[in-house]
């Protein structure tokens, strides 16, 4: 029929991406911008690659301009376009499938379908012989770690990411200047405050030595008295919403040390994403943990009540407990954290080891416990180290034993009927 072959194809999709990313975007204009026969002549020419040269990234077009003036596409560009090819349709399309289950079903959808950019390689992983790369999702919040302007320092490591992104999520959900150190993820320091250098200081000093070498987190821009403080020790990084120009050039003297900045306001949004967790074979789906605490069902359960001073504290500490990891304990005063206990694998041991981290005395301050108590060993605990009151979730089969040693020992004790493990 004289139909010449065709040996290039050059392809740019409707922009469905962009269009969901608009604030306000209605399905209707969503499902218009869904390119039906793009996809079909991708998948044709990629499927062809050894007679069809495919391009889906505008990236591409001076490389293979350079190809086609020295004589023709070679057969390594046109498999790596291919490959591209058949990546970017598999995108589009998950793109198109994700949005869709947004707005068509609630819960868990029966696939999933998330697409990742790859954004940069990394040094290496968690451990020196790990390899691994850093992945953006489609549309990031403005609020989440991925968006941080990193402003000086050295090349973020993995273990950098899993430590600023534990730093951000604690400080943003602060209603007040807050200040944090974290150390493999937990929180080693943390305090409030509206004076910013006082608060740092005090963070600091619930365990100094193992903010050596911390990341730190603000939910308020970094000050010049504050970074000159920080500079009097050893960090890894600082993330924040925002540094003053001086505290910059503070910062510049250390050029080591990592400065992120996040563009959006700091605030508590509710997450819709799902939280995911790989097992071997398989994934873990759940939804975020964005509860802090219902105020309505605090309930009081002790003979004393709590003062405000200490509702006020057991309230904070409840939130920091959210961020440590199970089994979580945690002793504060004034706003201040002064013991923390992570990680055992019995609650007692947790209550003691935030006992031995605590520099200061523990008398008159609350506790905070990330789940229920099993034995009412660890409120005997606190007892003895001059625990006034004590927040937990409750639900224990023993809370009538747990109950009676704190009455006994006449420690104030709120149950906040959630809990809020953390592996």
């Amino acid at each position: 029929h004289g139909i010449r072959p065709i040996d290039l194809v050059v392809i740019n999709l409707y922009p469905f991406e962009q269009t969901i990313a608009k604030e306000g975007c209605t399905l209707e204009e969503a499902i218009e911008n869904i390119d039906i026969g793009g996809p079909a002549m991708i998948r044709s020419s990629a499927k062809n690659c050894n007679d069809v040269t495919i391009i889906v990234d505008p990236k591409e077009y001076d490389l293979i301009l350079e190809e086609m003036k020295a004589g023709s596409v070679s057969l390594e560009t046109r498999r790596r376009l291919s490959r591209d090819a058949f990546a970017h349709t598999a995108r589009y399309d998950s793109l198109i499938a994700t949005f869709l289950s947004g707005q068509w079903e609630e819960g868990f959808p029966p696939s999933l379908n998330q697409p990742y950019t790859k954004v940069q390689d990394l040094r290496y992983g968690e451990n020196p012989h790990q390899s691994a790369a850093l992945y953006r999702e489609s549309h990031p919040l403005k609020t989440d770690i991925v968006s941080a302007v990193q402003l000086q320092g050295k090349e973020l490591s993995f273990n950098n990411f899993i430590d600023l992104n534990a730093a951000w999520e604690l400080v943003r959900e602060m209603d007040s200047g807050a200040v944090v150190i974290i150390k493999h993820t937990n929180p080693c320091g943390v305090a409030l405050g509206d004076d910013q250098l006082k608060t740092f200081i005090l963070a600091r000093e619930v365990d100094p030595t193992s903010a050596f070498g911390g990341i730190l987190g603000f939910n308020q821009p970094v000050t010049v008295k504050t970074a000159e403080e920080i500079l009097k020790n050893f960090v890894e990084a600082v993330v924040a919403p925002g540094f003053d120009p001086e505290a910059i050039k503070l910062f510049s003297a250390k050029k080591n040390i990592r400065l992120m900045q996040m563009p959006g306001e700091v605030s508590n949004v509710e997450d819709q994403r799902f939280d995911l967790k790989r097992i071997g074979g398989g994934l873990l789906v759940q939804s975020q943990d964005y509860l802090n605490y219902v105020e309505d069902q605090l309930k009081i359960v002790s003979d004393r009540d709590p003062d405000a001073r200490e509702m006020e504290d057991m309230k904070f500490a409840w939130l920091v407990a959210k961020h440590v990891k199970s089994n979580a304990i945690i002793y504060a005063k004034d706003k201040e954290i002064l013991g923390i206990g992570a990680g055992q694998m019995s609650r007692v041991d947790s209550a003691r080891v935030a006992v031995e981290k605590a520099r200061k005395s523990l008398s008159g301050a609350v506790m905070a416990s990330d789940a229920f108590f099993p034995f009412r060993d660890s409120v005997d605990e606190a007892a003895k180290n001059g625990i006034s009151a004590i927040i937990s979730p409750g639900g224990s089969i023993r809370d009538k034993e747990v109950l009676q040693a704190a009455n006994e020992h006449n420690i104030a004790m709120v149950f906040t009927g959630t809990r809020h493990f953390k592996h």
